[in-house]
């Protein structure tokens, strides 16, 4: 039912590769994030070619953070990404991006940032995988958890019973509070990735998630 998910946002293609390197020896699914600079002032890697040599080892997800997102859904799909989450700010028609991803055979979600009302997402939630909070605005990783944006998923989580990620700020203290607020999937970039011991510290969320 609970799954953590280490982030990755990272400029460089070698250092994404360093990341996947140290992911694979504890979980093989992975969340990238995608930025343009245009939805929010930082840019990441854009290519997805890359990405294909390592589609079947991974489950790879995307974090749209982009304008129009339904425009990047062939290419990352070619490449092998099988989980979509585009951000409801950026695109002018949310249900033409579902169907996009749909038609690809992959799962789809959409997102709301940190300062974004939930009624932002107008598509039903029928016609999604998943729903997903952002828990900082989004951007940059090592930012600290905005506990008010726990809102948004008590505000999901009264009308559905889907999955709902939560993306920033995620720690061994964080987790509980978003688990208890209804969230199902968490991603750590910050978390893992500033330890010597990413392995250790994904056992360490997953040992918070098992606590009743």
């Amino acid at each position: 039912m609970y799954e953590i998910i280490p982030g990755i946002l990272e400029q460089e293609w070698s250092e994404i590769e360093k990341k996947l390197v140290i992911i694979k020896r504890f979980t093989h699914t992975v969340h990238i994030d995608l930025l343009d600079g245009k939805f929010a002032p930082n840019t990441t890697w854009l290519d997805p070619t890359p990405f294909a040599k390592y589609s079947k080892e991974f489950f790879l997800e995307l974090h749209m953070m982009v304008e129009e997102p339904i425009g990047y859904v062939d290419s990352w799909a070619d490449a092998g990404v099988k989980r979509f989450i585009g951000q409801a700010e950026k695109m002018h028609d949310q249900e033409a991006f579902v169907d996009r991803v749909k038609k690809r055979k992959a799962q789809v979600g959409l997102a709301v940032d940190a300062q974004t009302k939930p009624e932002a997402i107008v598509v039903p939630y029928e016609k999604l995988d998943f729903l997903f909070a952002m828990t900082v605005k989004a951007g940059f990783s090592h930012q600290s958890f905005l506990p008010d944006c726990l809102a948004k998923v008590r505000f999901f989580r009264e009308k559905t019973t889907l999955p709902i990620e939560v993306d920033g700020g995620i720690n061994d203290k964080t987790i509980i509070l978003a688990k208890n607020a209804g969230a199902t999937r968490f991603i750590s970039t910050g978390f893992l990735f500033k330890s010597d011991d990413p392995a250790e510290k994904f056992a360490a969320l997953s040992s918070c998630l098992d606590r009743r």
